[in-house]
């Protein structure tokens, strides 16, 4: 992968990518922290990225990765690593409904919420998601079926996008 393919595939999976790991950590300064360093691997391993079938599956996975261990070092009572200084980038307001998504999601446990934004934000098949988290199929069926009950129910005790729902 040249320097134009990297920087073409950058600009058309950065926001995507960035959206889909802030609806799974539910912090959108911290998930284009992680993305703007998985695309700095991407670059290092771009041979590897190259023969992978799914490139922005990998950055996408590295960039959670990097969130999540992130968190852990936080809460062991650790200095989180400085930051890198990048070049600011402007992106629009998330929605109203946006944020009350990400909100619910938040509450969600760490699987289901990561099986719910890669199928449904992030648009992945079930055997997708199940290859890109490594667990079976059954598994990612049953996450997204106690995801999406939880998340009903967030939602309408929350904000009350879901009248009736409570009647189900």
């Amino acid at each position: 992968m040249d320097e134009q393919q990297f920087d073409d595939f950058y600009a058309a999976s950065f926001q995507r990518i960035t959206g889909q790991v802030y609806a799974m950590i539910g912090n959108r300064d911290e998930a284009q922290e992680c993305v703007q360093e998985a695309f700095v691997r991407a670059w290092a391993h771009r041979r590897k990225l190259q023969q992978a079938e799914h490139p922005e599956a990998w950055v996408r996975t590295t960039a959670y990765r990097l969130a999540v261990s992130r968190w852990r070092r936080t809460v062991r009572g650790r200095r989180p690593v400085d930051r890198a200084v990048g070049a600011a980038t402007e992106t629009a307001a998330p929605s109203e409904s946006h944020v009350a998504l990400v909100a619910a999601l938040k509450q969600l446990p760490e699987a289901q919420r990561q099986a719910l934004v890669l199928h449904h934000i992030a648009d992945l098949p079930v055997h997708a998601v199940a290859a890109e988290v490594g667990v079976p199929e059954g598994t990612i069926k049953a996450r997204l079926s106690r995801g999406r009950a939880a998340l009903a129910a967030l939602l309408t005790d929350e904000t009350g996008l879901q009248e009736g729902a409570h009647h189900v």
